[in-house]
């Protein structure tokens, strides 16, 4: 399992009862996850006291229970020499803007990137190294690449995701990196992509399992996923360095995802692929919380 054990800031304190006891920054949070299906004795005092719990509903949705807890507050993630800095804020369906457990794969493309950095590498670009984030959400893949030195294509169908995710930047001390700001549907954006014949050197994509985007195009990652793998495939430059497809798609499991980036990434350009779960360390049990899965590629 790829593990996200390197935040000081965020803690999984605890799980029982279909809920995670978290800590962000001071701040503790009581939110539904769907892997914890069992019934331990609640020790932790912060289940007594939090300061946010988001209660689900039975009809589906469900909403927030605030307790002393601010609109917005951030947190920090040490990366390489760069001190990211995120946004917080609770909205709609138990989200806080950032999932925390894609830090473990930060840590591993910064360190491709900011290897081929050093070594000099070019791409069809000033910058030695470009990057392709989509389905970029709030940006925490875009300010890690980023600040590995990379140029970056940020990607998202949400308006206002894309300047959370330009905040976060901003606050992480890259607003001025090359990064090029895209409120667009992703597999529309590809295509363009392709007919210009632009290339990169880092694809990274975390796709929901159903959305739309800006303009109502209808996404169902079982329907969609290997086509829309097969067209980034082809925006690989000729010596790519990374490919990463995260899915938090309940059933898609990691042997799925290396089954796609196989077919079409390593049977054009060689390389290794290695696909795990995700998870994030829980201090009281000393057990580890799956959180989806990560398919990685490298050259």
């Amino acid at each position: 399992m790829f593990t996200a054990d390197g935040w000081t800031d965020y803690e999984v304190l605890d799980t029982s009862g279909g809920e995670k006891l978290e800590r962000w920054g001071e701040y503790l949070l009581v939110r539904p996850d769907p892997q914890v299906i069992w019934n331990t004795e609640r020790r932790n005092p912060g289940w007594r006291k939090p300061n946010g719990i988001y209660h689900r509903s039975k009809s589906g949705g469900g909403e927030w229970e605030f307790r002393n807890l601010p609109k917005q507050w951030t947190i920090r993630y040490p990366l390489g020499q760069q001190m990211l800095t995120f946004h917080l804020k609770p909205f709609s369906f138990k989200h806080t803007g950032l999932f925390p457990e894609q830090a473990v794969n930060w840590e591993w493309f910064s360190g491709l990137i900011r290897k081929a950095v050093s070594a000099g590498r070019t791409a069809q670009s000033a910058h030695p190294v470009r990057v392709l984030n989509l389905f970029a959400y709030t940006g925490g893949a875009t300010v890690a690449a980023a600040g590995a030195g990379a140029a970056v294509t940020h990607v998202d169908a949400s308006k206002g995701m894309v300047q959370w995710a330009k905040e976060n930047a901003a606050s992480s001390g890259l607003s001025e990196a090359p990064i090029r700001w895209l409120v667009d549907d992703c597999r529309k954006f590809v295509e363009r992509e392709i007919r210009r014949g632009n290339h990169y050197d880092g694809i990274i994509m975390d796709p929901p399992s159903y959305g739309r985007g800006p303009k109502g195009e209808l996404w169902k990652i079982e329907d969609s996923l290997h086509e829309l793998v097969q067209l980034t495939a082809r925006l690989l430059s000729d010596r790519p360095l990374f490919y990463l497809l995260n899915s938090y798609t309940t059933g898609l499991a990691p042997a799925v995802l290396t089954y796609l980036i196989h077919t079409e990434v390593v049977s054009r350009f060689g390389g290794t692929v290695d696909s795990q779960e995700v998870g994030l360390p829980v201090t009281d049990s000393g057990l580890v919380l799956p959180c989806g899965a990560a398919g990685r590629w490298q050259a």
